[in-house]
């Protein structure tokens, strides 16, 4: 059987009041600012004659609202509907949805001597700021770094069996700042530095196949 190989363009959503607020929003959510939308509508502009076989999305507002954007600028694709996907939310942040973001990776490192998420994932890893927030999440119900995991193979199998995706083909997914990182992190083969997020509406370039993902370029703006 050929393997079949695609590039998946994976943009972060536009600004949102969460983004400006410095919370954490996760499977939480808020608008697009006003600039949130002219820059999804400048991400359109830069995609506006990529051809794209198929589209995906989280099932969180700001996802689709940028994804809509995105495709309604489209002019080479017929695909004008993202498939959209609870697999593909960014980090469960548990007890800890809507918080500040800076007052929660202190939370979740100073007891470990890392009070700054770039602490935890310049001594460890992005994975380990995962269990580390679970741990402190008085219900523990953050996603550990397994748990997100689980559930995001699941959402690239989906895209992976999508049978309108032929080889050489353009995918387009709709993403969140730490759900970059997060795959930045696995299959950026070290190339890359995931201690700062991705801007919204910036673009990472993978290249999907069967057996092998790898990033080809990181946060471009």
């Amino acid at each position: 059987m050929n393997v079949i190989t695609f590039n998946l363009y994976v943009v972060r959503h536009g600004q949102t009041y969460f983004n400006i607020y410095n919370r954490l929003q996760g499977w939480s959510n808020s608008p697009l600012t006003d600039k949130g939308i002219a820059g999804a509508e400048k991400t359109a502009n830069k995609l506006a004659d990529t051809h794209f076989s198929a589209a995906y999305c989280s099932d969180t507002t700001r996802a689709m609202h940028t994804a809509k954007i995105i495709l309604d600028g489209n002019k080479a694709s017929s695909v004008k509907e993202p498939t959209i996907s609870n697999y593909l939310r960014e980090e469960f942040y548990g007890y800890y949805e809507g918080n500040d973001m800076d007052q929660t990776w202190y939370v979740a490192g100073a007891p470990h001597g890392l009070p700054t998420f770039k602490d935890i994932v310049t001594k460890y890893s992005i994975g380990k700021a995962k269990d580390f927030l679970k741990e402190a999440d008085p219900f523990h119900q953050a996603e550990s770094n397994e748990e997100y995991w689980n559930r995001w193979d699941k959402g690239l199998d989906l895209i992976r069996n999508d049978e309108n995706i032929n080889d050489g083909d353009n995918v387009l997914l709709i993403s969140h700042g730490n759900a970059v990182l997060s795959l930045v992190e696995r299959f950026g083969e070290g190339k890359y530095d995931v201690r700062e997020r991705p801007a919204n509406g910036s673009l990472t370039k993978m290249e999907v196949s069967d057996d092998q993902i790898r990033v080809t370029d990181y946060n471009i703006q």
